[in-house]
């Protein structure tokens, strides 16, 4: 058995750049950055930031709503698979590229201001009748009490 998940967390690049290919099946593709924090060695030696980029797919329903809610700049949830594929460039020469194929997303920056003051912003998932990457939460009591009960 093997399994191929990948989970980032990160700041989009660029806008989505989404294709029809047919009436309702869209595609889009953005870059995400994600970023390990720099830090010291005990020896005193500074580590550097570092910030991996991540090119993201999605497709359908997924890359609908992220031509209408993500822009560059926005904090995203991706989950999906790594996927490895070649091409040939204009020179002929052999050039490989890694994707992210995204199943589900979640978009974890605040609400643009919208024209349509009845838009939210939701959370998006290629699995029906699922909270992308969510866990099921219990109800919270009424008044705002977050107290245990015990």
């Amino acid at each position: 058995m093997s399994i191929n998940k990948v989970i980032l967390v990160g700041h989009v690049g660029r806008d989505p750049v989404v294709r029809y290919y047919e009436p309702g099946k869209a595609v889009a593709s953005f870059p995400l950055a994600t970023s390990e924090r720099g830090y010291t060695l005990p020896n005193g030696t500074q580590v550097p930031e570092r910030t991996d980029w991540h090119n993201i797919i999605l497709w359908r329903g997924l890359a609908e709503t992220a031509e209408k809610y993500v822009h560059k700049g926005d904090k995203l949830y991706i989950e999906g698979k790594i996927r490895t594929r070649s091409y040939s460039d204009q020179s002929g020469a052999q050039r490989y590229i890694t994707e992210i194929y995204a199943d589900a997303m979640e978009l974890l920056s605040p609400p643009h201001p919208v024209q349509n003051a009845g838009s939210a912003r939701p959370e998006a998932s290629g699995r029906p009748n699922a909270a992308a990457g969510a866990q099921p939460q219990a109800p919270q009591p009424a008044g705002g009490d977050t107290e245990a009960p015990f």
